[in-house]
């Protein structure tokens, strides 16, 4: 166990089904679909024309008119949450708090589509008239380092990137900073754009839904009829500070950070390992760093992702780890409303765990319908309403290797 509190007590989101975590809690409640045609670049030549576009964002008025020419749209949205996570919490920057605040910050595709550009203007017109106003983009911690700039935050700036756990790791890497003292509260975001590079990979790799049997892109988790994933993109930011930096500050605390827990494990290039170690170390090691038992557990945000694989092997880790309570305890994947967001997949479950503790609702799987007999646990197919939750894991993992697991506390006061 961790030898301070940690505790989150702002949050700032923007995704495909809601700006604002309000707007993001109803429509998880509600059980709605981000998934639409993309019109961030020209989908006519690609058999899959939809994802999970977030749509009618206005960074102008969320940001202001100055300083958004030449940031690229990671950027923007990181930004854009990380001023709703700051405005959320009633922290104001100033002199005396800036250089003990922090920022990590998870993403991996973050500066693909900046980087693609200026190559592209540097090939095609020749290094001499390039605009050099892009190259700050074209780096990978770009969006956090010019997000600190915005806001005038001037402790440690970290960018996390370990694929598709980067969001959950920038928490836990946040978590030490405070164990640590290297700061008194950070900023703990993640993002992903939706950009045509990006897509075009996951295309070749035919890792997308719908490519196979040539019908439209749907994320169906634990489905048998499940095909891959559905792209998309998001931000999240929370602020994540001591108990005592809370309790001083006299704000509201949505839940507690318990535990967090890594293992590394690829079963080969780009493959999950079918053993499901990887993961099911991350489970077993979060809940002993938590010091609970696994029935303590009250809903597992899970990773799935509408893989055949991920799916069956998040499924058999899930068994594996809480043995007879597996069949009990209720399983979530808001992935099938919101699509993959890769790096900010474990940020968008964060939050939409939070939403969870913070409202007393569970979210419904959408567009499940044929049972698979690999995947046979209490998957939840209608929203419950009403329902008080105390502890929820959070699973994070991807096929090349990387696994983290988070569990949450519903904040009940100063006392332990």
């Amino acid at each position: 166990m961790y030898n301070k509190r940690f505790v989150i007590t702002g949050v700032g989101v923007l995704s495909p089904i809601g700006i604002g975590n309000d707007n993001y809690w109803k429509a998880l409640a509600e059980g709605r679909s981000g998934i639409r045609p993309i019109t961030i670049f020209d989908t006519s030549k690609f058999k899959i024309k939809s994802g999970g576009e977030i749509t009618e964002f206005n960074a102008k008025e969320v940001l202001g008119r100055i300083g958004l020419v030449d940031l690229d749209r990671a950027t923007t949205l990181l930004s854009s949450a990380m001023k709703f996570a700051i405005e959320d919490a009633g922290l104001k920057i100033n002199e005396n708090n800036t250089h003990r605040t922090g920022i990590s910050v998870g993403t991996t595709f973050g500066s693909l589509h900046s980087l693609s550009e200026f190559d592209k203007d540097c090939l095609m017109q020749g290094p001499k008239f390039v605009n050099p106003s892009r190259f700050p983009n074209t780096v990978i911690n770009s969006p956090a380092s010019r997000a600190a700039i915005r806001f005038g935050i001037k402790g440690f700036n970290t960018t996390i990137s370990t694929g598709f756990c980067s969001g959950l790791d920038a928490l836990d890497y946040a978590v030490h900073a405070l164990e640590f003292d290297r700061a008194d509260r950070v900023l703990v975001g993640a993002v992903e754009e939706i950009c045509l590079q990006t897509f075009l990979g996951f295309y070749q790799l035919k890792y997308l839904s719908g490519l196979k049997k040539g019908l439209a892109p749907v994320s169906r988790p634990f489905d048998q009829e499940r095909d891959g994933i559905v792209f998309s993109e998001g931000a999240t930011v929370v602020l994540l500070e001591t108990l005592p930096s809370a309790l001083e500050r006299g704000v509201k605390v949505y839940a507690e950070v318990v535990s967090v827990a890594s293992n590394f494990d690829p079963g080969g290039f780009h493959k999950y390992n079918r053993k499901a170690t990887g993961i099911i170390n991350a489970m077993q090691g979060a809940l002993d760093k938590s010091g609970l038992e696994k029935e303590e557990i009250d809903c597992i945000f899970a990773n799935a992702n509408s893989t055949q694989d991920g799916d069956a092997i998040e499924t058999k880790a899930i068994k594996a780890v809480f043995k007879k309570y597996a069949k009990e305890i209720p399983i979530v994947a808001i992935k099938s409303m919101i699509g993959e967001t890769f790096s900010a997949s474990g940020g968008m479950n964060l939050v939409a765990a939070l939403g969870s503790l913070e409202k007393k609702f569970i979210p419904q799987i959408i567009n499940y319908k044929t049972k698979d007999a690999d995947c046979d646990l209490n998957y939840i197919l209608k929203s419950i309403e009403g329902k008080n939750l105390n502890y929820i894991m959070v699973n994070c993992f991807d096929p090349s290797g990387a696994n983290t697991v988070l569990i949450l506390k519903k904040f009940k006061g100063s006392k332990k």
